[in-house]
């Protein structure tokens, strides 16, 4: 389970700073992206690989709880982002709230989903089910989102062109690690770090070369304090009313304690191992690092939080079964 404050939030920490004192550009910067577009897709390709059938079919017939994650998460999470615009705007920078509303259009994540569900007692078999199939749907539900909702309210407008660059640096790495599963899953089940190197490897990539080119554009100048504290004023109160949304549905709709576990964790998250190269392919041309800093903000809060909660309902659940 990720710690409050592991060694990757360090190394984001780190690589933002060395963005922001040595930015990197011109021929060297083009370097980059290619390393990145790489690293990218043998990330997907490996998720691909690691994947289980097995496990995705033991929690998928539970269609009313992953119908309830997805409407959380691709639904819920964006009407709030748009209904809320009038409180948030003026709490960050039109950039940051630009990322904010990309934010809430990102899958959930899966590894964390699964980790604290596991800790706190949940039903497990579902969470993989559901973290799985909000990544694989976001694919091509966030794109159509940020066309649809970003693109309206001042970003930059979508075309086929992006959801062809996802298809092709997302979609089709995935693919292909799904078919060499079969030669190569027992491989890739047995080096499970290297996935989690691959993953947090391409990740800082992509974070150096977006706040290089936003630090080159002037990102701090234009990023005062306020707006960095307001930021994380607005990510707090998105996060609290998710996490209190999804509380409150799986009481009303009548799921086990299980599954109003799954539903909390699974519901309330966001991916940034998902999410920051998917801005890198559907903002191409423009200068990401305001869209993915509400992301990474975000990312670790939810960390905190739900790491604390996890603990919590494991107490209760251990307090309960000694009782």
């Amino acid at each position: 389970m990720p710690k409050l404050l592991d060694s990757f939030t360090l190394a984001l920490l780190a690589t933002v700073a060395l963005a922001s004192l040595l930015p990197c550009s011109g021929q060297t910067a083009q370097i980059f992206n290619l390393a990145t577009n790489l690293a990218i897709g043998l990330l997907f390709f490996l998720h691909g690989a690691k994947l289980s059938r097995e496990a995705v079919v033991a929690g998928a017939g539970h269609w009313r709880l992953h119908l309830t994650v997805l409407a959380c998460t691709f639904a819920l999470f964006p009407l709030l982002g748009l209904l809320l615009k009038p409180v948030l705007t003026p709490l960050v920078t039109p950039e940051l709230y630009l990322g904010v509303l990309y934010l809430c259009m990102l899958p959930s994540t899966v590894q964390s989903s699964i980790a604290f569900t596991s800790m706190a007692q949940g039903n497990v078999p579902a969470a993989i089910c559901s973290a799985t199939a909000s990544n694989l749907l976001g694919i091509f539900i966030t794109p159509l989102l940020v066309g649809w909702l970003v693109a309206c309210h001042g970003g930059a407008a979508q075309n086929m062109g992006s959801a062809l660059d996802i298809v092709y640096q997302l979609l089709l790495p995935f693919i292909a690690g799904q078919i060499a599963r079969r030669w190569i899953g027992g491989w890739v089940d047995k080096h499970k770090a290297l996935l989690k190197y691959v993953d947090q490897g391409s990740i800082l990539m992509v974070v150096y070369t977006a706040f290089s080119a936003a630090v080159i554009s002037g990102l701090w100048q234009q990023t005062p304090a306020a707006a960095l504290a307001g930021l994380l004023a607005v990510n707090a109160i998105l996060l609290g009313l998710l996490l209190a949304t999804t509380s409150l549905a799986g009481r009303k709709l009548g799921f086990s304690r299980e599954d109003q576990i799954t539903i909390l964790f699974c519901g309330s998250k966001k991916s940034l191992a998902s999410g920051v190269p998917m801005a890198k392919v559907l903002f191409a041309g423009h200068a990401i690092g305001a869209i993915v800093l509400p992301l990474m903000l975000f990312h670790q809060i939810q960390l905190m939080v739900c790491a604390m909660l996890a603990q919590r309902f494991r107490k209760r659940h251990l307090a309960e079964a000694r009782a």
